[in-house]
C-alpha cells in the first residue's frame, strides 16, 4: 500500500484541478448559502425526506415513457431509457445511441502530423497533434451545415503522471513523482491551449478532415494580443514585452464559447498554478496576487522559463486570467485577450444576442466564495457584416451579480469612477478595475457563490442557468437551520430570469432549480423531483448545454468525490412543467474522468462530449485506492491496448440509425 494517499495528495496537477482550496475571498459579503437560507426559511428548504420512498418506485418505468406521452401528461421532455449509474473502466451511453471516439490526445490534426508515440513524445510532434485534457467543445458550421464544420476544443491542463513513462516510482510503500525535464515541460506547454479542426459527417459517422485549411493548434507559447482598456498598462509590461500588449500563450483554458459571428472563445481559469517564486519585498502586486492565489506552483515551468518565476517577472501573472477570442476563419490571425471582460478564473463565456442587439456574455469565476459576472457590449451585433463584429468585445460594461433574499438580482457595473471604484480605493483607471476584477467586485458587495462555473443563457425560454459546483469549505456558522448544507459537497443550480426577458438588463429574479446530491439522504437536502430515479440524481454540476429545443443538459465534475459509487456523466434535466427538477442519466465516463463540453449541434442529431483526465483515480473504482499513473493505470480508455496510456478524448454521440437525440 502507499499510506492510503489519494490521487489528489500526490500529483500536483490533480490538486490544482480539484480546486479545493480555502478560497481567497476574505470579504464579509453575504454568501449565496446565507441568502438562500433566509429566503426559504418559511418554505421548508429540505425536500430530501420526501424523495426516499419515491426513488425505488420510479426506477425503470419512467425511462420508457415516450416524449409525446410525457409532454401530454406534463412529464419529462426527454425520451430515452436511462442508464445505470456506476463506475468502471469504460464509458456508457443510453440504449439506442452510439458513442464514438472522434479525437484522442495525440491524434493527427494535419496531413503531415506524426503518429502518436507515447514513449517518444516531443513538443514539435505535440504541436501537430490533438492536445491534452479536452474541456470546452464548440462547433462553427461551414455554410450553415450541421454535418460539416469546425470543431473548437480547449485543452485545459496536463497530468504528467498519466502522460509520461518512468516518472512515478514506488519504494518502501511511498510513491514519488520525479521532477520534469525541460523536454517534458515543453511537451506540456504544447499540449495546452486549443484545437481548431475541420470535421465532416460521412455515412452517419463523424470524421476529422486532416487537410482542412482552417486546422490549427494554439498552445501556451502562441503569440497573442492584449486588447481593450487594460492593454498597454504598465502592470502588464514585462522584459519580453515593453508594450504591455503582447503575450506568449494561453493557460488553463476551461469552458468557452462561440460568438454569433463565428469566433472561438477560450476562457483562462486556474492560471495561478503555473507560477512559482516570490515577489520582491513590498511589491505593489502582492495583495492583488494573494486575492488570486498566486503563486500556487503546481507546474514546474518556472524551472526552465523565467516568466513563470515571480522573482524574475513580477507582472507576468497579470497577463493571464483573461478571455481569449480567436478568428478561426483566418488560421494566421493573432488571438486576442479581451481585457474588457475582466480578469478572473474564468470558467467560460457563453453568450447570446439580447433583444436590443447587444451581445451578452455570462462569466463564472470558479472558486469557492467568488462571483457571477456578465459583460454587455456597447455596440450591437450586425448579422449582415461579420467584420463589424470582430472587435465588439473590446467595448462594453462588465457587471457582477448581487442576489437578494427577496428573489431579486442586481447586476452591478464594474466601472472606474463609480461607487468605490476610485483612486481612494487604489484604482487609477478602468485598467486597474479589470486587472483586479475580484477586488473591485468585493468592494461592490457582490454575492459570494459556491464555485460558479458554466453559465448558459437559454434562447428558447429566456432563462439563464448557473452551475454552482460545490463549497466544502462553508462552515456551520455561515448557514442557518433552514440551510443545513454547511459542507455543500454537491452544489446546486440557479435559474435567472432577466427583467422583461432582456439579457442585457441590469435587474432580474432568481430561483433555485436544483439542490444536488442524493435525495434519499434527508440530511443532504437535495431537491430533485420525486420522479427522479436512483440513477438520475447527481452532484457537482459543472458544465451545461442547451439543445435546440431549449432543454437543459448538465455535466458533472467530482460526482464521485464522496464515494458515491458512480462516475461523472451527462444528465438530462427538465426545467418546465410538472417534471421540473427531474433528472435522467444519459451518458457516463470511465473511472477517474470528468465530463466536459457538452455540445448539441443545431439539428440536435449529434452531441459532442469531452472526457477529461480519465484514469486519474484508483483501482477500487472510487478514486480512493492506490494512485493511478502511466505504468499502473486504473483504465486504458479509449484504446484499451497495453502499449497505449489512457487518453482524454472527444466523443460524438448519435442516435443509432439517425434522428434527434432524446426525442
Amino acid at each position: 500500500m502507499t499510506e492510503n494517499l489519494t490521487q489528489k495528495d500526490i500529483f500536483p496537477t490533480s490538486q490544482l484541478e480539484d480546486a479545493d482550496g480555502e478560497g481567497h475571498n476574505c470579504t464579509d459579503n453575504p454568501t449565496m448559502g446565507e441568502i438562500i437560507g433566509r429566503r426559504f426559511s418559511r418554505r421548508g428548504f429540505l425536500q430530501g425526506s420526501l424523495a426516499v420512498s419515491a426513488i425505488a418506485a420510479t426506477v425503470g418505468p419512467l425511462a420508457l415513457v415516450s416524449a409525446e406521452k410525457a409532454r401530454a401528461a406534463g412529464g419529462s421532455a426527454f425520451a430515452f431509457k436511462e442508464i445505470e449509474a456506476g463506475v468502471d473502466a469504460d464509458h456508457h451511453v443510453a440504449e439506442g445511441y452510439d458513442a464514438n471516439v472522434l479525437l484522442r490526445w495525440g491524434d493527427a490534426l494535419f496531413a503531415d502530423s506524426p503518429a502518436f508515440d507515447p514513449k517518444n513524445q516531443s513538443a514539435e510532434a505535440q504541436r501537430r497533434q490533438f492536445g491534452y485534457n479536452n474541456d470546452y467543445v464548440g462547433y462553427i458550421p461551414l455554410e450553415g451545415s450541421s454535418e460539416h464544420g469546425l470543431l473548437v476544443v480547449n485543452h485545459e491542463y496536463t497530468n504528467p503522471h498519466l502522460m509520461f513513462p518512468g516518472l512515478v516510482t514506488i519504494a518502501d510503500g511511498k510513491i514519488k513523482q520525479a521532477p520534469l525535464s525541460k523536454e517534458q515541460v515543453d511537451i506540456e506547454m504544447a499540449a495546452h491551449g486549443g484545437t481548431v479542426v475541420e470535421i465532416r459527417k460521412v455515412d452517419g459517422k463523424w470524421q476529422v478532415v486532416p487537410d482542412g485549411k482552417y486546422n490549427r493548434r494554439i498552445t501556451a507559447t502562441t503569440e497573442m494580443q492584449l486588447t481593450g482598456p487594460a492593454a498597454g498598462n504598465d502592470r502588464l509590461k514585462t522584459s519580453a514585452d515593453a508594450t504591455g500588449a503582447k503575450v506568449f500563450g494561453t493557460l488553463n483554458n476551461c469552458a468557452g464559447g462561440v460568438t454569433p459571428w463565428g469566433t472561438y472563445i477560450m476562457a483562462e481559469e486556474n492560471f495561478h498554478g503555473y507560477f512559482s517564486g516570490k515577489l520582491p519585498e513590498g511589491h505593489k502586486e502582492a495583495a492583488n496576487y494573494k486575492r488570486y492565489g498566486v503563486p500556487e506552483g503546481s507546474y514546474e515551468w518556472a524551472n526552465f522559463y523565467e516568466r513563470f518565476d515571480l522573482s524574475k517577472e513580477a507582472h507576468e501573472p497579470n497577463r493571464y486570467g483573461w478571455v481569449v477570442e480567436v478568428d478561426v476563419l483566418d488560421p494566421q490571425s493573432v488571438p486576442k485577450k479581451r481585457t474588457a471582460l475582466g480578469r478572473t478564473k474564468h470558467e467560460g463565456a457563453a453568450n447570446i444576442v439580447s433583444k436590443d442587439g447587444r451581445v451578452v456574455l455570462y462569466l463564472g469565476d470558479d472558486e469557492r466564495f467568488d462571483y457571477v459576472y456578465k459583460f454587455v457590449t456597447a455596440g450591437t451585433y450586425n448579422a449582415a457584416d461579420r467584420a463589424t463584429n470582430l472587435d465588439l468585445l473590446d467595448n462594453g460594461t462588465l457587471y457582477v451579480a448581487k442576489f437578494s433574499e427577496d428573489s431579486t438580482l442586481a447586476w452591478l457595473p464594474l466601472t472606474f469612477g463609480q461607487g468605490p471604484l476610485t483612486a481612494e480605493h487604489g484604482f487609477a483607471s478602468q485598467a486597474d478595475v479589470l486587472i483586479e476584477t475580484r477586488r473591485a467586485a468585493d468592494l461592490l458587495g457582490a454575492t459570494k457563490m459556491d464555485r460558479p462555473e458554466d453559465i448558459e443563457p437559454n434562447a428558447v425560454n429566456g432563462k439563464v442557468y448557473v452551475m454552482l459546483t460545490n463549497n466544502s469549505k462553508r462552515k456551520a456558522d455561515q448557514v442557518d437551520a433552514a440551510n443545513p448544507r454547511a459542507d455543500n459537497a454537491f452544489g446546486h443550480i440557479i435559474e435567472i430570469s432577466e427583467e422583461d426577458g432582456v439579457f442585457s438588463a441590469t435587474k432580474g429574479k432568481w430561483e433555485v432549480l436544483l439542490k444536488c446530491g442524493d435525495p434519499s439522504v434527508a440530511a443532504v437536502g437535495a431537491s430533485f423531483s420525486t420522479e427522479t430515479t436512483k440513477n438520475g440524481w447527481f452532484g457537482m454540476p459543472d458544465n451545461c448545454s442547451i439543445d435546440a429545443a431549449g432543454r437543459l443538459w448538465v455535466a458533472t465534475d467530482g460526482n464521485s468525490n464522496k464515494a458515491t459509487g458512480r462516475t461523472d456523466g451527462l444528465w438530462a434535466v427538465d426545467t418546465e412543467g410538472d417534471a421540473r427538477a427531474t433528472s435522467k442519466l444519459f451518458y457516463r465516463v470511465p473511472v477517474g474522468a470528468e465530463l466536459c463540453g457538452p455540445l448539441f449541434l443545431p439539428d440536435d442529431q449529434t452531441a459532442f462530449v469531452a472526457v477529461q483526465h480519465p484514469g486519474d483515480g484508483g483501482d477500487d473504482w472510487s478514486g480512493h485506492g492506490r494512485p493511478s499513473y502511466y505504468e499502473d493505470l486504473s483504465t486504458r480508455w479509449p484504446d484499451f491496448k497495453p502499449d497505449m496510456p489512457v487518453r482524454p478524448a472527444v466523443v460524438a454521440i448519435t442516435k443509432t440509425g439517425g434522428g434527434k437525440i432524446a426525442v
